[in-house]
């Protein structure tokens, strides 16, 4: 379940008013079925949005949750699962795995921080990092205090100056994965997790044909924020593009005056029109998107990039065509499908080879 799934309940949940509790996996052994960082969130009646586990922990979990919700006061849930002779529940999950899950409560007294700032973070455009005090022994009620922080502001804090301090600074050092931070803050020794914090990402689709239907409707079911461009009205106006958060009929040569390129992680050429798609990559080669597609066999790619001229090196390392990891893909369906699993791909490469966050 998404990033968007969640941020869409969330605000489902927030406009009724309901107090909600926050799940987020704070540390973990073994095989588990979630890692550090990754949230759910879980309302009064128990229903829930997300998973951390493959839906045998969450009933128990919303249990605990109650009593969070009621109480105010985060608190702290492990599940064991590394013993294979206990099955748990009778149920026989058999992740041999350890998760340590933190419960805090999301209220509307408090305008539901601190998840509405990170909502905030991954509905905008720059990364940003989430502090989280795990457990104090000195101190049980630090336990849940958050701060949000991106590269240009300071988005939510609930600690005291002191300790936004001391959590700004673990901030500074952050990975691009959740990783658990030991610490003291004068006699108190306390425990934080930093979580990065990525905006969905977005992909812009160049070319409103039938072929694109799928490709649209896959990337916002995987949680992608999807923006649709074609200088035909008719094109856009077809069914099946709902899922399209913003649909912009303009002549290719406008593209880069339009949108604003520099939010993309991802865009796919291909409105079928040589000289169309040949404009779009010359808007495309002065823009820093991460990744570029475009349909086609080679022999039509290597076309576009002789008359591309001196252009077409500044899509070198970025532009992939025909797009798509060789899957035996053969249908817009199963296409749509390839071309997707090679964006994740390649975000997650680029991902990994990140030091740091901000």
């Amino acid at each position: 379940m998404s990033s968007k799934a969640l941020l869409q309940r969330f605000a489902a949940w927030r406009g009724a008013q309901q107090t909600l509790a926050l799940a987020t996996v704070i540390e973990t052994a073994g095989s588990t079925y979630s890692k550090a960082g990754h949230r759910i969130l879980i309302n009064e009646s128990g229903d829930y949005q997300g998973l951390v586990s493959g839906g045998c922990l969450e009933g128990d979990l919303a249990e605990h949750a109650r009593r969070v919700m009621a109480t105010g006061i985060a608190a702290c849930v492990t599940y064991d699962l590394r013993d294979e002779a206990d099955e748990l529940f009778g149920l026989g999950v058999g992740c041999n795995g350890l998760l340590r899950i933190l419960l805090q409560q999301l209220s509307p007294a408090d305008d539901y921080q601190p998840f509405t700032a990170i909502s905030e973070v991954l509905l905008g455009t720059e990364t940003g990092l989430c502090g989280l005090l795990v457990d104090s022994a000195d101190d049980p009620a630090l336990a849940g205090r958050s701060l949000v922080l991106t590269p240009t502001r300071m988005q939510y804090t609930g600690l005291n100056p002191a300790l936004t301090g001391l959590l700004t600074g673990l901030c500074a050092t952050a990975q691009p994965t959740a990783s658990l931070h030991r610490f003291a803050h004068g006699e108190q020794n306390l425990q934080a997790l930093i979580a990065p914090l990525y905006p969905l990402p977005r992909l812009l689709v160049l070319g409103a044909g039938l072929d694109a239907i799928p490709l649209v409707t896959l990337a916002d079911t995987l949680g992608w924020r999807v923006s649709l461009a074609d200088h035909r009205p008719a094109y856009l106006e077809r069914e099946g593009f709902g899922a399209a958060e913003h649909s912009l009929c303009a002549p290719a040569a406008e593209l880069g005056q339009r949108l604003p390129l520099e939010t993309f992680s991802a865009v796919i050429v291909m409105s079928h029109h040589l000289a169309t798609d040949r404009i779009y990559l010359q808007q495309l080669a002065s823009s820093a998107i991460p990744y570029i597609g475009l349909l086609g066999p080679p022999a039509r790619r290597e076309r576009l990039m002789q008359d591309l001229g001196v252009a077409a090196r500044a899509l070198n390392g970025r532009l992939h065509g025909p797009a798509g990891l060789d899957i035996g893909a053969s249908s817009p369906e199963s296409i749509a499908l390839s071309i997707l699993a090679q964006i994740q791909a390649v975000s997650a490469t680029a991902a990994q080879s990140r030091s740091t966050v901000l």
